[in-house]
């Protein structure tokens, strides 16, 4: 099951030195010069445009922005990225962008390559099942739990949440779609009452959602089935089907996406 509601229409392009506006609001996000110089770091590349940023820090907002690049591929793996470059690509300085990529860092999206910048890191399919197998073994037996213990009523309040991974997925949104798609997963574990299992879930899952290399077409077939999958699931755990919960909790495992 993959990640937030899905955005509509073509995505907003960037104007240097300025972010867009932001959503909900008329006033448009205070931008910071970019340096002149790029303080010895290499641009070895430029990403494409970036998306729209929301929160309402430079930083998280910045951070955002990468993770979305990221899921969709945008930045490439194995290339170098500056943050003077990316800065620039924002309309900001390469401070908030070299804090988010310090960030990324912690997460595994992104190691430190000195005097140059960061390099995206590349998952090749073993380092992916091996993620899928840890997540497996966390969530899989925390879930069937659940479904044994848990009323229906309150599994019904998460109806919300899976609907949004299929309106994420029925338009292709990578981005949307992973940040869905773990609201989905961390509502489900919180029912646990157990915070410290919620965040190591949360911290693979996130692990697991850099990148993935199929085309637009596969990756919207793959979001689709995934999504469908979180609204079986909902459905067995409300009638209180035990046998269906536990078949479709360790089928959504084996997938790529999950």
């Amino acid at each position: 099951m993959e990640q937030g509601s899905a955005r509509e229409g073509a995505r907003p392009a960037y104007a240097p030195g300025a972010f867009p506006y932001v959503s909900g609001s008329a006033a448009r996000v205070p931008r910071e010069r970019v340096p002149e110089q790029a303080r010895g770091e290499h641009t070895h590349s430029e990403p494409p445009a970036p998306r729209a940023v929301r929160r309402h820090s430079v930083r998280g907002q910045i951070l955002d922005a990468l993770r979305a690049a990221l899921v969709d591929g945008e930045l490439v793996p194995g290339q170098v990225y500056s943050a003077p470059a990316l800065g620039a690509r924002f309309g900001v300085s390469a401070t908030p962008v070299r804090e988010a990529m310090q960030r990324l860092a912690v997460e595994g999206a992104v190691e430190v390559v000195p005097n140059r910048g960061f390099r995206v890191t590349e998952r090749g399919p073993r380092e992916l099942a091996e993620l899928a197998e840890v997540r497996a073994l966390i969530e899989v037996p925390v879930m069937l739990s659940l479904a044994r213990t848990v009323p229906a009523h309150r599994w019904s309040v998460l109806r919300p949440l899976a609907e949004a991974t299929v309106a994420a997925a029925a338009v292709g949104d990578r981005a949307a779609y992973a940040e869905s798609d773990r609201a989905f997963h961390r509502a489900v574990l919180t029912l646990s009452r157990n915070e410290q299992l919620v965040t190591i879930a949360d911290e693979l899952h996130r692990r697991a959602q850099w990148p993935l290399v199929a085309g637009p077409a596969t990756r919207r077939a793959e979001l689709l089935a995934d999504a469908a999958e979180h609204t079986a699931l909902l459905d067995a755990l409300i009638a209180q089907d035990l046998t269906v919960v536990q078949a479709l909790v360790r089928e959504h495992f084996t997938g790529a996406d999950g």
